[in-house]
């Protein structure tokens, strides 16, 4: 996650209710894997057996792009959507659900979204009490001009970086000072009031993540501590643990604890394992002076990037991206207690496309096959935590990030190796017969990894990111990794589109760099079960998986609102709309408790596009199996009562008659009866066959399981019908 500034105002925010034009929407088009098929509700709709009727919205686009592993047993769909109308300026970023009451007597439930606006520097505030129909709930979080508890006032320039809500209400924002490498702030307020600020403390350069322990008692923020552009001055990386009032109110300066890495520094009292990335800061820049030493250069190198707590509040584990590692925090002593390297992937085994160029004459293509010789570093951004029988897991979203600074890059293609005094590619290394553009010459790789021991050129290639996510247990070792899952559902969704930019749609455009760059992660459990939702920066959309197991979660489905075929060419308002979403940066998991439909939500954050999105999420209702009477067999053959014709007074039997028999129970039909009575001279009787009268047991054979499977099949397809119109009145 990179801190952006201030842009230009936007232009007026409009709500993009999914109920808000009379224009249909099309049909959905679901995409199992392995094949592209019309499925599920969407078949119906085109056998004309249902009608779909949505209307489409701007930003909420007619036909997501969808793959479902498993068609009928989870649905994700966006319903709304509020747009800013800023294109390009991180207009939305983070996002943060409350559901409460209203601080006045009118027993009033508030639904409000929380969305982190760079473009602006403010927290905006969104009613999402119908999320068909998200709204400005008419003010923004106030963020700057607030005093301290320090006495500092955070300055006019200050950028809100981070969101996070207590369940009473208490909110935090992360504050990043106008002077990024100065120290930031934490502002506290209301998420029920009308977004006044309640105070703040003051915590460490560039604060860039904050969240809430579970139990509420606590804040831990992530503060970066990225240098200068020109490397004058590198900060600190450090993490905040404030002690937060039971009260809604702000702490005193004194709640505030740091914890730092002065204990992995030369001399100190822990070890830092040599895989750790401690590289690129002002000693490589050529900034060090006599006059500014380099007195801490693993606390100046090391960037903490996001933040999760364990179930008990009592541990914490920070993503440190640009390292490929994850600190360990020990919450009540505000204490680093372990800093873990995360290894890395092996290109040699899991494929990848490195190329935008591997297609016919130098052009785009498909192409995602094994490189040996490549290393992938994970570099985790956004990290969450859940607990599975006592123990706790962290998932991480493995985007990668490099150090690309003016006063310092490690950022260099492979094809560039070898020359301005960068070393070449090892005549020795794996990779070295594999430097062509339309194979890995056109990589993006570290030039600061992966050097011979002499020095003199790089037997590995080392990417950003392994274009995966990973789940870890508590001591930082992976135990599930998705390997090549996000390229392989990407290409199976949309193929002419396979590794698309965000600002344009293109195929094969950031298959050099870092692929779909899943950078979000949010979880939730639905029906017992933990689902994970990863968001993909670049080619857009959300990917979810089951991770009940963590050593066996499996993929679920992906979806993509977004109309890649509406290029955002212009950033016209009316552009950005017909795109969809593009960029997702923050997911928030809404549960079912906490949702204004009574069904779990996810709220997604545009960057791109400026736009903050909500997604139903239903789980199908289990049907019971019809009821089947088994036949009597063999059939008891009794001679017909003689009666008049059509009077349908048949014989006692197991058939349902239209007239005011007892269905089923064998009495005697008094009207035109339909019934699988035994053979009689009225219509009761049935029709014959071959001269011979069907009896009732042949009949009970076929006609109840077909009435039972019938009304099976007209109970899901209620059941559905329902809770899509739910969706859509909001």
């Amino acid at each position: 996650m990179r801190a952006r500034r201030p842009a230009s105002r936007p232009t007026t925010p409009t709500s993009t209710p999914a109920a808000a034009s009379t224009s249909s929407r099309a049909a959905r088009v679901r995409r199992p894997l392995g094949a592209v098929a019309l499925t599920g509700t969407a078949a119906l709709a085109a056998a004309g057996l249902i009608g779909l009727s949505a209307p489409a919205s701007a930003a909420v686009v007619a036909a997501p792009i969808e793959v479902f592993a498993d068609q009928e047993a989870f649905d994700l769909q966006p319903v709304g959507s509020y747009e800013t109308g800023t294109f390009d300026a991180s207009a939305a970023e983070i996002v943060e659900h409350w559901t409460g009451p209203a601080r006045d007597a009118s027993g009033t439930t508030l639904h409000r979204l929380l969305v982190v606006n760079a473009a602006e520097a403010v927290v905006e505030v969104l009613d999402v009490g119908r999320p068909s129909a998200p709204v400005s709930a008419g003010f923004t979080v106030q963020t700057t001009g607030v005093t301290a508890a320090d006495g500092s006032v955070v300055p006019a320039g200050a950028v809100a970086n981070s969101v996070s809500v207590r369940a009473d209400g208490l909110g935090a924002v992360a504050v990043e000072s106008d002077d990024k490498t100065d120290l930031g702030w934490v502002v506290f307020f209301d998420a029920a009031g009308d977004g006044g600020a309640l105070g703040a403390v003051r915590v460490g350069s560039l604060p860039d993540m904050v969240a809430f322990s579970p139990d509420g008692a606590r804040v831990i923020v992530a503060n970066e501590g990225e240098p200068a552009e020109d490397y004058s001055v590198d900060p600190e990386g450090t993490i905040s643990v404030v002690a937060v009032p039971a009260t809604v109110s702000a702490p005193a300066q004194s709640a505030v604890s740091t914890a730092d890495f002065h204990d992995f520094e030369v001399g100190g009292s822990a070890v830092l394992d040599p895989e750790v990335r401690i590289f690129g800061g002002r000693e490589d820049a050529g900034t060090v002076t006599p006059e500014s030493p380099l007195l801490f250069p693993v606390s100046e190198n090391l960037e903490p990037e996001y933040a999760t707590f364990s179930a008990d509040g009592a541990t914490a584990w920070v993503s440190l991206q640009e390292a490929n590692a994850l600190a360990i925090v020990d919450v009540a002593s505000a204490t680093v207690t372990e800093v873990v390297p995360l290894g890395t992937v092996d290109r040699a085994v899991v494929p990848f496309d490195p190329s935008d160029r591997d297609g016919a004459g130098g052009g785009p293509a498909i192409a995602i096959g094994t490189w040996a010789g490549v290393e992938g570093y994970l570099m985790p951004d956004t990290i969450a935590s859940y607990e599975v029988g006592g123990s706790t897991y962290v998932v991480t979203a493995n985007e990668g990030d490099s150090r690309d600074w003016d006063g310092y890059s490690e950022v260099s293609r492979v094809s560039a190796l070898g020359r301005g005094g960068v070393p070449p590619v090892c005549a020795t290394s794996p990779a070295a017969g594999s430097l062509a553009p339309a194979a890995l010459g056109r990589l993006n790789v570290t030039t600061a990894n992966g050097l011979s021991a002499d020095g003199s050129c790089y037997e590995t290639l080392y990417t950003f990111g392994s274009r995966s996510f990973s789940i870890l247990d508590a001591s930082g070792q992976q135990v599930f990794d998705s390997g090549s899952d996000f390229e392989e559902v990407t290409a199976a969704a949309a193929p002419e589109f396979f590794n698309s930019n965000h600002t344009e749609s293109n195929l094969d455009g950031r298959s050099d760099d870092k692929g779909p760059e899943p950078e979000g992660v949010a979880l939730g459990e639905i029906d017992g079960r933990t689902y994970a939702f990863i968001g993909f920066e670049r080619v857009g959309g959300i990917a979810v998986y089951d991770v009940t197991v963590p050593t066996a979660a499996s993929f679920v489905a992906y979806v993509n609102d977004r109309d890649f075929t509406a290029p955002p060419a212009d950033a016209s308002p009316a552009a950005l709309s017909a795109a969809g979403d593009l960029g997702p940066e923050g997911l928030a998991f809404i549960p079912a408790a906490d949702s204004a439909t009574g069904e779990p939500m996810l709220a997604v954050g545009n960057e791109v596009s400026g736009t903050t999105t909500l997604f139903a999420i239903t789980v199908p209702a289990a049907v019971e199996p019809p009821v089947v009477v088994p036949p009597v067999d063999p059939p008891v053959v009794v001679d017909p009562p003689v009666v008049a014709p059509g009077d349908g007074a048949g014989a006692p039997g197991a058939g349902a008659g239209t007239g005011a028999g007892t269905p089923g129970a064998g009495a005697p039909g008094s009207g035109n009866g339909a019934g699988a009575g035994v053979a009689g001279t009225s219509s009761a009787a049935g029709t014959t066959r071959d001269g011979l009268a069907y009896t009732g047991s042949e009949l009970a054979t076929w006609a109840l399981p077909l009435a039972g499977g019938l009304v099976a099949l007209g109970a899901v397809l209620l059941v559905r019908a329902r809770r899509k119109a739910a969706r859509l009145r909001g």
